[in-house]
């Protein structure tokens, strides 16, 4: 039986994060990473559309995504000369109907409060500044000129981990099968062959495990997989200047290199969790729902060929698709970083860091993460975020 300090469940984007700065801030203490899938071939991580954005609702997401944009730009410096994770700054463009302006509008001056760089903009104005770009039917848009893309997630996960193998942090390749617990405090958890890890700390990073994680402890985590298809299809004209596109129809577009990839056809109402080894794309929605879209949108897309497509899940938080992140209020050394819900990727080194500062110096520091914590969810007091992608 061996005894950790810090026991992390899950070692992927949020994990691995976790991990670095626990290591950046100082502590010393011994660590294990446990990751059930360590090629990460099915992690919310590498099958998401590895994108970052500002235009959040929430303030405090922003913020989240800012810590994460001053990383990118930081990045040698964090990790070496040579690291790059291909950061295409590009940035979102958010349309909306008459019946939505209202929200894009509210949504704009929390972000601009918060010194994004967005751009708010009516139809006219986005067509002089878009010329293969229909509006119709668009009441207005809002365009982050800086601050807003995609980026490479294997590359920034390689990057994590390959540094960590220099911070005396234990990666294990195991699932987790329990997690033990005294009172209001968890001492330990289970592997899959039967040993027992000690743990003085465990903290959830289990993606979409998260709430199966928590079930373990005794504790209710509203958190499921479900399931979302990202489509890649390719198109005669290339718009190299074009953002990441959310349709008000909830479809979104960019281009990825030569090709372009689309996703949001699926709907939340009625939705149940994912079948865990489900990954087959869901094609009848592009025909259907997302094809139909991109042509009203783009008369140039009226004419393209789908190529092939992926299929992923969302850590998705039922009460709210905000994140969960901090101690237990009763049981103390279970602490959640949980529940993105599509967000998680672009806030995880954010995440880290907070959780790292909170673990070594009693606090939050760097982004103040309070409002996310759990008593909510013991509260069913939901904190809504109104831009969920």
């Amino acid at each position: 039986m061996s005894r950790y300090d810090i026991v992390i469940v899950g070692g992927a984007i949020v994990g691995s994060s976790i991990a670095w700065y626990l290591r950046r801030e100082g502590f010393s203490g011994s660590i294990a990473l446990i990751e059930r899938e360590p090629n990460f071939t099915y992690a919310c991580t590498t099958l998401s559309a590895a994108s970052i954005r500002q235009q959040f609702s929430i303030g405090a997401n922003i913020r989240l995504s800012q810590f994460t944009l001053g990383l990118f730009r930081r990045l040698q410096e964090e990790f070496g000369p040579e690291a790059d994770i291909s950061f295409r700054e590009n940035g979102y463009l958010i349309l909306a109907s008459e019946d939505g302006l209202p929200v894009l509008k509210a949504n704009h001056e929390v972000q601009v409060g918060e010194g994004a760089d967005i751009l708010l903009e009516g139809p006219e104005a986005l067509q002089r500044r878009f010329a293969w770009l229909s509006t119709e039917g668009i009441a207005a848009g809002a365009w982050g000129q800086t601050g807003e893309g995609w980026f490479d997630a294997h590359a920034l996960l390689g990057l994590l981990r390959k540094g960590l193998r220099t911070k005396n942090v234990d990666f294990i390749a195991i699932a987790v099968a329990g997690v033990e617990r005294d009172g209001d405090r968890v001492t330990g958890v289970t592997l899959d062959t039967g040993e027992r890890l000690e743990a003085g700390i465990i903290i959830n990073a289990a993606g979409t495990n998260a709430g199966k994680v928590a079930g373990m402890a005794g504790i209710a985590l509203p958190v499921e997989p479900r399931k979302r298809s990202v489509f890649v299809f390719e198109a005669r004209d290339k718009f190299v200047d074009m953002p990441l596109i959310v349709d008000p129809s909830g479809i979104w577009f960019r281009p990825e290199g030569s090709v372009y990839i689309t996703g949001g056809a699926e709907s939340e109402e009625g939705e149940g969790p994912a079948d865990p080894g489900d990954f087959e794309p869901d094609w009848p929605l592009f025909e259907e729902i997302v094809w139909p879209a991109l042509a009203t949108r783009i008369p140039a897309f009226e004419a393209i060929k789908a190529t092939r497509a992926w299929a992923g899940h969302y850590d998705y938080n039922t009460l709210d698709q905000n994140a969960v992140i901090g101690p237990h209020p009763e049981v103390s050394n279970f602490i959640f970083a949980n529940g993105f819900s599509g967000h998680g990727l672009q806030q995880a080194p954010a995440v880290g860091k907070a959780l790292a500062e909170l673990i070594v110096h009693g606090g939050y520091r760097s982004v103040d993460c309070s409002a996310f914590g759990y008593e909510r969810v013991a509260e069913g007091r939901a904190f809504r975020e109104l831009n969920v992608i």
